[in-house]
């Protein structure tokens, strides 16, 4: 059956990295009374409208929350360990190089418009995620490189790269590279963005209402899930029906009065309110690159590094993390958040010292103002900063006017916002990447939001080719120690995931990415 859907206007792709939700592996953990049951419609709160639901394309958090139940991947990443483990591909093998990788397909899988998973398909699914290119597409990027995929025999397929890529066979355990039908991949950006995507996944799209709601029902006959996940066979849930709650307040009102089962990024505030009572908390601190300022250095005055560094050293990112999420905790400590694999931790480079700051600012030639804004040749160091959700750019505001720097605060839609960083008129960008592997830096840095240092790209890119476990950390670690010293990104607070649901709900899991896992969820 075709899905219903709505023909509201929607944005073709959202290419900036857009962190608005934050996940945990595993099963939430609590206590699971009696045998679980079949049935059911689990009622999801989202605080942000998904836009775009082909995860191929989407970099918004509630999109993927969404696609990685409808869509599989070729491999799965174990939340504890970050070990890669089969799923759609039973069994894999690379050069010494990373060049080349050849995968085995389980049998007897097939698309939810009956179309069969096999090599040709697997081909097709690379072949249009890379034509996508990464300005459209999240997955493009683990792609970097691409040759092409040969098809060996009905369920063998080689990916072939032009240069080494080791962080692709993660990537292949992630939602943006997961597989869409053939006829899906036919149907245009557009319309994939509304919903005309079809996965293997157990759960298919029955209606997306933009602004409003989506809709998604069991798929009978499912029999592939991740080895990761606890029940073999198809979900327990009859359907999910994901509603959008903008207002935090309005989101854990209906998650206290029986109206949703699951709220979805919960306040600071109200945490208190769901630890207990007939409610339970799931929270973990994503890995990727942390909620960050990141810096437009072909600008003039961020051309200077001294300016770079004293707009590092102005902030106070553990007031930031007590005032906005109530723990200090919670201070961004480097560029990858703690729980990123080979994260550094920069917390003694990012220490608060607007004294050390205002010295960097006079040296650049940037003196205080009449009004206390610095001024240098006439013009005043006025700042702007883009972002869809400010969170705590307020606080920020102040703390830099303290040093002598003006911050403008620039709010901008979704679609609009990768406009803007496309075409360059911004100083700062406000963003975060969710991924549970330090590429997510070659990512970011190198594609998303370049650094004007070569030898800087240059190393990521070589630590994201290499095989070698240990030269990818040293690379990673020395490339994280130069981004903050050379102040290309403002480093704020760690996005930590804060999801409540009602004691009815069991099994609410999630992935190494951060991605809702609703296979295992049932209702009691």
């Amino acid at each position: 059956m075709r899905p219903r859907l709505s023909r509201s206007p929607v944005p073709v792709a959202v290419a900036a990295l857009i962190a608005l939700t934050g996940c945990s592996g595993g099963a939430d953990g609590g206590a699971r009374p009696g045998q679980p049951r079949d049935g059911g419609t689990l009622r999801l709160g989202l605080d942000h409208d998904p836009v775009c639901l082909d995860p191929q394309q989407s970099a918004l958090g509630q999109s993927l929350d969404i696609g990685r139940q409808v869509v599989d991947s070729l491999t799965d990443q174990d939340p504890r360990t970050g070990k890669t483990v089969p799923w759609l591909a039973t069994s894999w093998k690379s050069d010494e190089r990373a060049t080349r990788f050849t995968f085995t397909l389980r049998p007897g899988v097939t698309f939810s418009d009956g179309e069969p998973l096999d090599a040709k398909a697997l081909k097709a699914n690379f072949d249009a995620v890379h034509r996508l290119g990464p300005a459209l597409s999240r997955g493009a990027v683990h792609l970097s490189g691409y040759r092409e995929t040969r098809v060996e025999g009905p369920r063998t397929a080689t990916v072939l790269f032009a240069t080494p890529n080791a962080q692709f066979l993660r990537g292949t355990s992630t939602v943006s590279l997961g597989l869409l039908s053939p006829r899906s991949l036919a149907r245009s950006p557009r319309e994939r963005c509304t919903g005309e995507i079809r996965g293997t996944g157990p759960f298919t799209l029955d209606t997306y209402r933009a602004n409003t709601s989506v809709t998604l029902n069991r798929r009978p006959g499912y029999d592939w899930g991740s080895p990761l996940w606890a029940r073999r066979g198809g979900a327990y849930l009859k359907s999910v029906e994901y509603r959008v709650v903008p207002e935090n307040t309005t989101r854990s009102g209906s998650l206290s009065s029986g109206q949703l089962d699951v709220a979805t990024a919960v306040a600071p505030q109200d945490t208190a309110r769901f630890e207990g009572g007939g409610f339970a908390l799931l929270r973990r601190t994503g890995p990727g690159v942390p909620l960050a300022l990141h810096v437009n250095t072909a600008r003039p005055a961020l051309g200077d590094v001294r300016v770079r560094r004293a707009l590092q050293k102005g902030i106070d990112r553990e007031a930031i993390a007590l005032a906005f999420l109530s723990s200090p905790r919670l201070a961004a400590s480097g560029v990858l958040s703690s729980t990123t694999p080979d994260y550094t931790d920069l917390g003694a480079r990012l220490g608060h010292d607007p004294d050390g700051a205002k010295r960097l600012l006079d040296a650049a030639g940037w003196r205080p103002g009449p009004d206390g804004v610095r001024v240098k040749e006439g013009e005043q160091l006025r700042l702007d900063a883009v972002f869809v959700r400010q969170q705590s750019l307020e606080l920020v505001q102040q703390q830099l006017k303290e040093i002598g720097v003006r911050l403008e605060l620039r709010p901008l839609t979704v679609s609009r916002f990768p406009q803007v960083l496309g075409s360059g008129e911004y100083d700062l960008s406000l963003q975060s990447a969710n991924r549970a592997d330090p590429d997510v830096l070659t990512t970011v840095f190198t594609e998303q939001n370049p650094v004007p240092d070569r030898a800087l790209r240059a190393d990521l890119r070589r630590a994201s080719a290499s095989a070698d476990d240990a030269e990818r950390e040293r690379i990673f670690g020395r490339v994280q120690t130069r981004l903050v010293e050379d102040a290309h990104v403002l480093p704020l607070n760690e996005v930590e995931v804060t999801v409540a649901r009602s004691d009815r709900v069991h099994g609410l899991g999630l992935d190494a990415s951060n991605r809702l896992l609703l296979h295992d969820t049932w209702i009691g």
